[in-house]
């Protein structure tokens, strides 16, 4: 099938990896939930290969603006639930044949200077998906330089975490950070120009805000677990990562729910046997093709991991099991850094 069977022309955000995703989950059928509905392309896909029902969670209301140009051309097959896919159980209400997610920051965030999450486009530093909350720049104005330092650290392996998380903390006390270019530039100074074909220096640390601020391996965590209870025997799960903190945390999921989790070592004691939740198909993880690649170099780093449903009783994982730092509570912004 091509992609031109798939979507509407006028979608401006490719959906990375759909035709593959759409390929192992095959038949699609019944009922499924895209718990990041985005811009609307992987519902759109789902329904054109078909799903009969799609429910579609966002957490940004951008994203329900939208859709509601477009939504009517689909007769009642497409729901819009806004909330974040970590009570993907609840507000699907029912059992699900399917549930897709696709991780991190969307192209069309990123497209908006106003929302705070590039470093290429001046804008507020904002970067919350929900448009609520605390923002970016209440975390780099007050938590503490421990804090940010292991921020940096953990959700954006940045090895200059503190030399960035202090010159952080002595230019925000001669004026408080409020935009996004002066923040990418403070952290650029902490580092090496980069060469040709590197990536800009306040990548990860970006990377590492925006991740802090929407609690973002947190809401995976606990959106693994949302998808499990609510997916039927049988019921598919395809997960979309963009980097290898995502994935790990993916790989983890799926390795103790299929009871595919290798052994430490031969020494270690041997783990209580459990029933399988999960059946990995296929075991490993998809990327994309040199097609896909050429036609849309978002997706070079793209892993897509599906897995099947079993009968067996859902079990509750803490984001310790799955790898997931506790950087426990800063009374200056709710976090306080632990390594």
């Amino acid at each position: 099938m091509q992609s031109r069977d798939v979507l509407p022309a006028r979608d401006p955000h490719i959906p990375v990896l759909l035709q593959p995703l759409l390929a192992a989950v095959a038949p699609v059928t019944g009922l499924w939930a895209d718990g990041t509905f985005g811009a609307g392309g992987y519902a759109r896909g789902l329904l054109a290969a078909g799903a009969t029902r799609v429910i579609g969670i966002d957490r940004d209301p951008l994203a329900h603006q939208m859709a509601a140009g477009w939504i009517g051309d689909y007769a009642g097959r497409l729901e819009l639930r806004q909330g974040t896919f970590s009570d993907l159980d609840t507000l699907a209400g029912e059992a699900l044949d399917g549930v897709v997610l696709d991780l991190g920051v969307s192209s069309m965030q990123l497209d908006q200077a106003e929302r705070g999450f590039s470093f290429q486009k001046d804008g507020p530093l904002d970067m919350r998906m929900s448009q609520s909350g605390p923002s970016a720049a209440d975390l780099v104005n007050g938590a503490g330089e421990e804090t940010l330092a292991d921020i940096l650290y953990h959700y954006g392996e940045e090895r200059a975490s503190r030399r960035i998380a202090r010159a952080i903390v002595t230019a925000r006390a001669q004026a408080p950070f409020t935009t996004t270019l002066q923040l990418a530039e403070i952290v650029a100074r902490q580092l090496p120009r980069p060469k040709p074909g590197e990536s800009h220096p306040a990548t990860r640390s970006f990377q590492a805000l925006r991740i802090a601020v929407n609690t973002e391996f947190q809401e995976l965590a606990a959106g693994l677990c949302a998808a499990e209870r609510a997916l039927k025997p049988g019921g598919r799960l395809a997960v979309v990562t963009f980097h290898s903190l995502e994935d790990r945390i993916v790989k983890r999921f799926l390795q103790l729910a299929s009871g595919s989790e290798p052994a430490a070592n031969r020494y270690a004691p041997a783990r209580a046997e459990t029933a399988a939740r999960f059946v990995l198909t296929p075991k490993k993880a998809i990327g994309p093709d040199a097609a896909e690649l050429a036609a849309n170099p978002r997706a070079r780093s793209a892993k897509l991991r599906v897995a099947t449903r079993t009968e067996a009783p859902a079990r509750a994982l803490a984001p310790a099991d799955l790898g997931i730092p506790d950087l426990g509570t800063d009374p200056a912004f709710g976090r306080k850094g632990r390594r």
